[in-house]
């Protein structure tokens, strides 16, 4: 069974949303507060997390989750929807986020693409070399040499798209489409911030790459060999 951890303190929300993931067959654990969903982290496949909680602020629960260890993909609820809180939410470790109000549908969609990335039905390919740089998609693994990399769902996924198509340049509506499953006429913001934290985690320096080259106004390209 595919267990979800829904932490969210508005039962208006929490309970027909814990009835409709239970629809699709998940075990859900609902909590109303941070600490009860910190305290059950314990074979937890998904976390759905609301910022707004009473005891912690969620993306504090996100960054404890994540101090952890723990690379459980987060998918965020949030009435917030300015794009910098968006940002934030995502730099403390957050795969996605849903906007309140949202269409169940919607986020019903959000939590499937998460899992199947996490469980590796992704794409037909084993593994992905470029360079020291390593996927094993089955698997849900990346390594830069024998140092396996930390990555959250959304980096591991654009970590994949990339090398996939290594010394091709890959277009950022490409990108959003693939990774976020996103209308790529929106902001691209987010793809930008995540590939810098990619680049960070791989030691790629933007101004003088050796592994993600910005294209200007195309997109990014996984060079092959060291510049």
């Amino acid at each position: 069974m595919t267990n979800v951890l829904l932490v969210e303190d508005d039962p208006a929300i929490a309970e027909p949303l814990a009835r409709a993931l239970t629809r699709e067959g998940y075990t859900v654990r609902p909590h109303g507060n941070g600490q009860g969903a910190l305290d059950d982290l314990s074979d937890v496949d998904l976390v759905i997390l609301d910022l707004g909680l009473p005891d912690i602020d969620g993306l504090d629960v996100a960054r404890r989750i994540r101090s952890q260890g723990l690379n459980v993909p987060i998918l965020i609820l949030t009435a917030r929807a300015d794009e910098v809180d968006l940002v934030v939410g995502l730099d403390a470790g957050a795969d996605d986020y849903v906007t309140k109000p949202f269409r169940l549908a919607e986020l019903l969609a959000r939590v499937r693409a998460l899992l199947r990335r996490v469980g590796g039905d992704l794409t037909d390919e084993d593994e992905l070399i470029a360079q020291d740089v390593r996927v094993d998609v089955g698997a849900h693994r990346a390594f830069q040499a024998k140092r396996e990399l930390q990555l959250t769902a959304k980096e591991f996924e654009l970590l994949r798209v990339l090398l996939r198509d290594a010394g091709s340049v890959v277009g950022r509506e490409t990108l959003m489409r693939e990774v976020w499953g996103l209308d790529p006429s929106g902001s691209t913001k987010t793809l930008d911030m995540h590939v810098s934290w990619l680049r960070r985690k791989l030691g790629d320096d933007a101004n003088d790459p050796h592994y993600i080259t910005t294209v200007r106004g195309m997109g990014f390209r996984f060079e092959t060999a060291q510049g």
